[in-house]
C-alpha cells in the first residue's frame, strides 16, 4: 500500500483530505512562505505548494506527498492570516462589497520513482463579499474567531453568510485543499479512487 503524506499541519486540510477515505499521515514542511519580489499571488501559491511537498518528500521515500498553499488577493495585494481580532475586523472591512480571489495550489510529489515526479494543479476561487457593517463584522469575528484563516473567514462555517456569491470549479479549494484536482492527481499516480 502506498504511503500518503500531507505536507501540512493545517487541521482544515487534514479534514478535507479525510473526506477521500484514504489513510494518511501529516508532516510539517517548515518552508519559508514569503513571496519573492514581483511574484504574483497565483505564482507564490504554486511555488509554495511544490516547495512544501518536496521538503516533506525528502524524508518520505516510497510515498505520495501532498503540498498545498493558498493566498487571498484583494485589489492586487495579498491578504494573510490576520492573527488578531483587530486585524480580522480590518480585513473583513476591506473585503466588504468587493471581490477577493483565492489562489489555491496543489502539488503531489511521487517519491516511489527516481527522480521524484511532481504534479501540479491550481485553482482560483472568486468570492464576492456582501456589504458588511462594523457590527456584522464584529459579531462574525466574535462567533467564529477566524484568526488563522487567510481572508479572516471560514467558508465551511458561518463565514458563508458573509458572501453574495462564490465562483469556483472546486468548492473545497476555498477551504485550502482542492479535492477535485487532488483526486485527479492521485489517480494519475495510480491510486484507485471512485
Amino acid at each position: 500500500m502506498t504511503a500518503l503524506v500531507l505536507a501540512s499541519t493545517s487541521r482544515y486540510r487534514a479534514e478535507l483530505l479525510a473526506r477521500l477515505g484514504l489513510a494518511f499521515t501529516t508532516a510539517s514542511p517548515g518552508v519559508d512562505e514569503a513571496a519573492l519580489p514581483g511574484e504574483a499571488p497565483a505564482q507564490v501559491a504554486l511555488r509554495l505548494a511544490e516547495a512544501k511537498a518536496r521538503a516533506v518528500a525528502a524524508n518520505h521515500p516510497g510515498a505520495l506527498v501532498i503540498g498545498s498553499d493558498q493566498l487571498a488577493e484583494l485589489d492586487g495585494r495579498t491578504l494573510g492570516k490576520p492573527g488578531s481580532v483587530t486585524a480580522a475586523r480590518a480585513q473583513l472591512g476591506a473585503c466588504s462589497g468587493k471581490v477577493v480571489n483565492f489562489h489555491t495550489a496543489l502539488c503531489v510529489v511521487d517519491t516511489r520513482v527516481a527522480p521524484p515526479v511532481a504534479r501540479l494543479a491550481g485553482d482560483c476561487t472568486r468570492v464576492v463579499f456582501r456589504a458588511l457593517d462594523a457590527e456584522a463584522i464584529a459579531r462574525y469575528v466574535q462567533a467564529e474567531q477566524p484568526l488563522d484563516c487567510a481572508g479572516s473567514f471560514k467558508a465551511e462555517g458561518l463565514g458563508i453568510a458573509l458572501f453574495e456569491r462564490i465562483d469556483s470549479e472546486d468548492p473545497t479549494a476555498l477551504v485550502g485543499l482542492p479535492l477535485i484536482a487532488l483526486a485527479r492527481l492521485l489517480r494519475e499516480c495510480g491510486l484507485r479512487l471512485p
